[in-house]
């Protein structure tokens, strides 16, 4: 009402994140003690995007652009790196393996070569993202592929499992895998070129 008077005590606490009012209700609070939500989060309004990215002459990236508003007791940029680091944190229990060295196999310059090494990559007919991570790793022959470990490629940017798959299945097919050692690799591309400039 008009000229009426408003008292009250308040409590402030430090805290993380969001707290709803039923477990800011603590043993032995006064009578009459109203508790309320918690929102500790300096972090007041989040918004993203994803759009096209151009890298070059491949057009398939994609581009995220994160807006950010904070109530100035972090920085942006602090908070998404800590966001990161927890999502990091978190998904570190799915990780569950170790990583080995694939055997070398080795093939001598002394056995017969297979033809399918001096033919491009093109010729794989591979989807368009594993081939854009090839030209990225600026892999153009496929006995420069066989030689590429799986660790390798997997290491190779925007190449995951699915790409991994399919190029391993595509090159059984042609008595090739990856992780071969192709010994005086260089010579012998130089031989093949000569033989079909002759031919």
């Amino acid at each position: 009402a008009k000229g009426g008077r408003f008292a009250a005590d308040l409590t402030i606490n430090v805290g993380h994140g969001y707290v709803p009012a039923d477990r800011n209700k603590t043993a032995g609070i006064p009578i009459g003690t109203i508790a309320i939500d918690s929102l500790f989060s300096p972090i007041r309004k989040v918004n993203y995007a994803v759009t096209n990215a151009r890298v070059g002459q491949i057009t398939d990236y994609d581009k995220l652009t994160l807006e950010l508003w904070t109530n100035g007791a972090v920085k942006p940029a602090d908070a998404v790196a800590y966001a990161a680091k927890i999502l990091k944190d978190q998904l570190a229990i799915f990780i569950n393996f170790e990583e080995h060295d694939e055997p070398v196999e080795e093939l001598s310059s002394e056995e017969p070569l297979n033809e399918n090494l001096f033919r491009s990559v093109d010729e794989l007919e591979l989807s368009v993202r594993s081939a854009n991570c090839l030209q990225n790793a600026n892999i153009k022959l496929i006995g420069e592929l066989v030689q590429k470990s799986e660790g390798e490629m997997l290491k190779t940017k925007n190449f995951g499992r699915k790409s991994l798959k399919e190029i391993k299945e595509i090159l059984a097919d042609m008595g090739l895998s990856l992780g071969m050692q192709i010994d005086n690799w260089s010579q012998m591309l130089e031989r093949w070129k000569t033989q079909q400039a002759t031919q």
